[in-house]
């Protein structure tokens, strides 16, 4: 059998962080199997769905490289195909028409909440004898077996059982002709031949209802596996109130798209005590008899503590292409600076976001304009202006690398009986403006010589201006 699964949204909003991890799943089991992972656009509900919310879900899924192979496929454009299914059902008597007010479903409705009945359709046109009403408005509903029960082996919770005298004749056709939601879902796994409907566990009281559909339809089941929701760090449904739970946030917030990934699969499933993943390693070990029933709790700290340990591990050029677009986000000039693979190597130890990494390193890419008064007091004192003179000399050697400017470094420290500390972070606020930088070696070198030269001869008028001011 050749796999297919499908990854299903509905573009009413955003892509939400869990249903990202249905996707992850859909995509890892089809990928282990050598099978097919199939887009398909749930848009029939038209007052909520939005062209912006269906762009939104393919940036999402393209930012993450959860490649499909077939689609996207988009209800709205099989509405056709629906309508035939639903006639088909009609001659073969598995549907009816229901020509029921509102007004008398929702009296019934209040009948069985007073006599603490379950609410649900009394299948009074059902019992009718199929009586057409031409004249009158009608919806299209499934003749649900009466007797019997549906027995789902999921892949996740086990058997689950369903009597078929708890689930009422839902309606497949609104009055506008346009089809429900549980029905399109079948007709599009069945015409899509989907092997495998990898979902979250809400949707776990449609599949009954479905299966009998699928049944009516003399096609065969697939099969099902539900995950348990992510919730936030207080046991309740993760909302915004937890943070961000748009995945395309977590691009503007500066995660990797692999430590995101990495994090949602492990939101649920496990394999030993491994928790950093491959793709690879992902496709490998993917199973769902290591899914958890349990839902899983989301953790911020947990997700950046990954995020970094990505930018120190990666490989510099598979992250560069990320850091891009931040850097541009921010309009560095990258020509005018170091080389992106030699930035992330310098400044991972320090970031836990590319964001984070981009902001702290404008100082490589825009001019010095001018110095913190705060920091300058402290740091670009009368007395280091010799300090600056002297390495502002010795800066104008021919290999400009870390071995030989650490070396002037500590030259103009002994010279003038200074620690190398006491020079160091002077020399950092000379050239970047602030006190936090990679190594000052390392910095000067990313810097470049011109560049030093330039700032530190400004440093050294802020230290005499000062020393004129002393006098």
């Amino acid at each position: 059998m050749s796999i297919r699964t499908r990854f299903a949204p509905s573009p009413t909003g955003s892509l939400h962080i869990g249903s990202a991890r249905t996707a992850l799943y859909c995509w890892l089991f089809a990928k282990k199997h050598q099978g097919t992972f199939i887009l398909r656009i749930e848009d029939t509900d038209l007052e909520r769905s939005t062209p912006q919310s269906v762009q939104a879900i393919l940036d999402a899924m393209q930012w993450l490289e959860l490649d499909y192979q077939e689609g996207p496929f988009y209800q709205t454009q099989r509405f056709d195909r629906y309508q035939q299914v639903v006639q088909q059902l009609l001659d073969s008597g598995h549907a009816y028409r229901c020509y029921c007010s509102k007004e008398r479903l929702e009296k019934l409705r209040e009948t069985q909440l007073a006599n603490k009945q379950k609410p649900r359709y009394d299948n009074h046109c059902r019992n009718a004898g199929h009586l057409e009403k031409t004249d009158q408005p009608f919806v299209v509903r499934f003749c649900n077996p009466l007797i019997g029960s549906v027995n789902v082996e999921d892949q996740v919770y086990g058997t689950l059982h369903f009597k078929n005298q708890e689930l009422d004749d839902l309606i497949i056709a609104r009055s506008d002709h346009s089809p429900t939601y549980n029905f399109t879902v079948v007709v599009d796994d069945m015409d899509m031949q989907i092997t495998h409907v990898i979902r979250g566990d809400d949707h776990i009281n449609n599949t009954p209802r479905q299966i009998n559909i699928l049944e009516a339809l003399g096609a065969t089941p697939p099969i099902y596996a539900h995950l348990p929701m992510i919730l936030g760090s207080d046991g309740k449904r993760l909302s915004k109130r937890h943070g961000a739970v748009d995945v395309m946030q977590y691009k503007d917030q500066g995660y990797l798209p692999d430590a995101l990934l990495n994090y949602l699969v492990r939101l649920g499933w496990s394999h030993g005590d491994q928790e950093i993943f491959s793709r690879d390693e992902m496709m490998t070990h993917f199973s769902f008899t290591s899914v958890n029933r349990s839902p899983a709790a989301f953790n911020p700290e947990k997700l950046l503590w990954l995020n970094q340990h990505y930018l120190k591990t990666e490989n510099p050029a598979q992250i560069a292409p990320h850091l891009t677009w931040h850097m541009e986000k921010l309009q560095l000039p990258l020509d005018q600076g170091p080389a992106l693979t030699e930035l992330i190597t310098a400044q991972a130890e320090r970031a836990k976001t590319l964001l984070e990494m981009a902001e702290k390193s404008t100082f490589f890419y825009q001019p010095l304009n001018a110095y913190d008064p705060t920091v300058t007091q402290k740091h670009l004192t009368p007395e280091l202006a010799p300090i600056f003179i002297a390495l502002s000399n010795l800066f104008k050697i021919t290999d400009w690398d870390k071995e030989n400017i650490h070396a002037v470094i500590q030259q103009v420290a002994q010279a003038h009986q200074y620690a190398l500390g006491k020079i160091a972070q002077p020399l950092r606020v000379a050239v970047t403006g602030n006190t936090v930088s990679p190594p000052i070696d390392v910095t000067l070198m990313l810097l470049g010589k011109e560049k030093v030269l330039q700032r530190l001869e400004k440093a050294i008028d802020v230290c005499m201006a000062g020393n004129l001011a002393s006098n």
